[in-house]
């Protein structure tokens, strides 16, 4: 199993990646409308063709998002070295703090990224009700049976300076 960054040579496997894991690769959240295939970002692979997880980010001036993370095989620290790779690559870029949205639903997300540093920052009301108007495939309903409402915006700092607040 081994790491590596999403290019040219393997945009095909990541196109395929995401729509086998969602359909499309569409991702419509508060921050913008993004085709996840053509991020930046880092697939993990179990060897040359098989993806089984799979980060992709932006860098918006000194601050870097991620904007998907999925890993096939949970519990096994995949997730763990993908957001890793993207942490090194903004501390490479000076950038102050790494943000991400996740749903309300996603209480492993919320686990996951507060057990490695992040904060939640803000609640993003009605954020999915919103999106689901320009993506009408969002469910209606999430995890846990939970209705997808909202979104929960997390934050980790990467130097000692103030985060800047989001919009």
């Amino acid at each position: 199993m081994y790491l590596e960054k999403i290019s040219q040579s393997n945009r095909i496997e990541v196109v395929s990646f995401f729509e086998k894991q969602w359909g499309t690769d569409e991702m419509v959240i508060s921050s913008g409308v993004y085709h996840c295939a053509t991020l930046n970002g880092f697939v993990y692979k179990v060897d040359s063709a098989k993806v089984i997880g799979l980060i992709t980010y932006v860098q918006k001036g000194e601050h870097c998002e991620i904007i998907s993370l999925d890993s096939i095989k949970e519990n096994q620290g995949i997730g763990s070295k993908l957001l890793e790779a993207v942490e090194n690559i903004a501390k490479e870029k000076a950038c102050a703090s790494i943000q991400l949205v996740t749903t309300n639903d996603n209480l492993d997300a919320l686990r996951f990224y507060q057990k490695r540093g992040y904060r939640l920052k803000a609640i993003l009301s009605d954020a999915v009700t919103r999106a689901r108007k320009q993506k009408p495939t969002i469910p209606y309903i999430g995890n846990g049976g939970i209705p997808l409402i909202d979104e929960l915006l997390l934050i980790k700092t990467l130097n000692d300076g103030d985060l800047l607040e989001t919009k």
